[in-house]
């Protein structure tokens, strides 16, 4: 561990220049204290580490010396997949071990792919979750990662909708959708039963055990997740809605529905003379489709199906009911 530690340290001074302590303490999670050892063991080892005192002071590197002490090691080469999302690796566990393999890369370049590596990093930030929803709490996930790496049963109880169950999962690969994370799992300690889709953020237990499974041949985690997302929209989506809408709501649809709002626009019929239009609304279940659409309030009126109209109608009538009560 420390000598990695080491190595990060003089790669960092090579990539960055000028480090103060704390600086270096904060980059490689350690104290103050520690980068001073650390430093005074590069010093001993030949490396020309120089330290500058006074308010623009700290460590750096001899000018003109560069190292290429720069080959990945097995965990470094497997994080870089996840650079663009350094918070999801930090999740994952993957964390110092990401910021090692980024900052050897970094050092083996030629210097105008480093320049160019240290823009794009600078003005260019991927942010994984939607707006005004927090992200799920981490929980289990590290350990699952590691039983996905290993290939490991886990013994999961799982928070359902109905109550909890308890299984034994082969995890098969790990989905972050939307700040979401999921677990892709089949039932059985030899991965023999069915495939399904776990929440992470749902399990209450998830032990790694010493017992090993063969993955199924021929299992694609991303081909699976696309069957599976493609269902799951299939299922959700059952009824369309014949809405009509204002032209403020028109503007709405696409930013409260996404894309099923965005077809729905881009396939709308004429405007009639106050600029209302009609559209056809991929819709969930009634008891959702209702809070939904109530979401566009007067900008919309509901004509099909009759029951979807009935539900808001009575939904409407109940609110104004309740809200009629504190008038006067």
């Amino acid at each position: 561990m420390r000598a990695d530690r080491l190595v990060s340290l003089l790669l960092l001074l090579q990539n960055r220049g000028r480090l103060t302590a704390p600086e270096l303490a904060a980059e490689l999670e350690v104290s103050v204290r520690t980068v001073y050892r650390d430093v005074e063991a590069l010093a001993a080892s030949g490396v020309p580490v120089v330290a500058e005192r006074g308010p623009l002071g700290g460590y750096r590197l001899l000018d003109g010396y560069r190292t290429r002490l720069t080959g990945l090691n097995e965990a470094e080469a497997g994080a870089l997949p996840l650079a663009a999302l350094p918070g999801q690796a930090q999740d994952l566990g993957l964390g110092p071990v990401l910021a090692s393999a980024r900052r050897k890369v970094g050092a083996a370049l030629p210097d105008a792919a480093a320049e160019r590596m240290r823009l794009v990093g600078e003005r260019f930030h991927l942010d994984a979750p939607g707006w005004f929803r927090e992200a799920d709490p981490a929980g289990h996930l590290a350990a699952v990662a590691r039983a996905v790496w290993e290939q490991r049963v886990v013994r999961a109880r799982y928070r359902r909708w109905r109550g909890e169950v308890r299984r034994e999962l082969c995890p098969l690969g790990i989905v972050l959708k939307g700040g979401l994370w999921y677990l892709v799992a089949a039932s059985g300690e030899r991965a023999d039963g069915p495939v399904r889709t776990y929440r992470i953020a749902r399990l209450a237990e998830a032990e790694v055990t010493g017992a090993r499974f063969a993955r199924p041949e021929g299992f694609g985690l991303a081909e699976y997740w696309a069957r599976s997302a493609e269902r799951l929209a299939a299922a959700v989506r059952r009824e369309t809605a014949v809405v009509r809408v204002s032209p403020r709501a028109v503007r709405l649809l696409p930013m409260l529905f996404g894309a099923a709002g965005s077809e729905a626009v881009a396939g709308a019929g004429e405007p009639d003379a106050a600029g209302w239009v009609e559209v056809r609304l991929p819709v969930e279940a009634e008891a959702v489709a209702v809070g939904d659409l109530l979401r566009l309030g007067a900008e919309a009126e509901v004509l099909a199906p009759a029951g979807l109209r009935a539900a808001v109608a009575r939904t409407v009538a109940e609110l104004a009911g309740t809200y009629g009560r504190y008038e006067g």
